[in-house]
């Protein structure tokens, strides 16, 4: 078991993971998931999930942004900012990846944000302006642990395809080390503030929103394709 797997059920994203148990496991293990471990996504869906994947980046960037000035030390808010970075440094990759796909980041800047995505970075930067940085961490680790997840899952998981699955590079990106080391450092700066802030009182609220995070996870992945599209 990798060191991500090992620590799923532990701390209170744990306790978060185990008490949304089926909205998370129909968001980690979604047809869609299941089409990209067998190769057997059609690849015009993929290839519109990428799009929206790169606007949904822009977002996410956006509400760690938030999350630095909703820190309340200076090492919360480097920490914040770390991350906002690591996903602006994430975007060239996503762009050399998608180029592979046949897609230009020109292109994809072009593409309307789907219903689903709308609904999601909304729901994330509302978090993040209306609640404080407790909140805004519960909504965003639903994201950054659980294609973690994901990645890890389907890498370890002998009926995956591994020869000849367009989708196998993809996997892996999601199943390395490097990206399951910045998914425990989300899952161990949410240990931190939920320590700092957190209580009894507020958890079936947060529990809500972590719920909420994952129904949206959920519906992401088909934010691509066309019939959804808001425009």
């Amino acid at each position: 078991m990798t060191p991500l797997l090992s620590r799923l059920d532990q701390g209170f994203f744990g306790r978060l993971r185990r008490d949304a148990a089926q909205d998370w496991a129909a968001y980690t293990q979604h047809e869609f998931v299941r089409g990209l471990a067998r190769g057997t996504l059609p690849t015009e869906d993929f290839r519109a999930f990428l799009t929206q994947d790169y606007l949904y980046l822009i977002h996410f960037a956006r509400a760690y942004a938030l999350a630095v000035f909703k820190s309340d030390t200076l090492d919360d808010m480097r920490a914040m900012a770390a991350a906002m970075g690591h996903v602006l440094d994430e975007m060239p990759l996503h762009v050399s990846f998608c180029a592979e796909w046949g897609l230009s980041e020109a292109d994809m800047q072009c593409q309307p944000e789907s219903l689903e995505l709308l609904a999601y970075s909304r729901f994330l930067i509302d978090r993040g302006a209306a609640g404080d940085i407790l909140e805004l961490l519960v909504a965003l680790s639903a994201c950054v642990v659980g294609y973690g997840e994901v990645g890890a899952m389907l890498l370890a998981d002998p009926e995956t395809v591994t020869q000849g699955n367009p989708y196998l590079r993809w996997i892996e990106a999601y199943a390395g080390e490097a990206y399951a080391a910045s998914a425990i450092a989300a899952m161990d700066r949410l240990e931190r503030v939920w320590e700092a802030r957190g209580s009894e009182a507020r958890y079936p609220a947060l529990l809500r929103d972590f719920r909420t995070a994952a129904r949206l996870e959920s519906a992401f992945w088909r934010a691509g394709q066309r019939r959804n599209f808001a425009l």
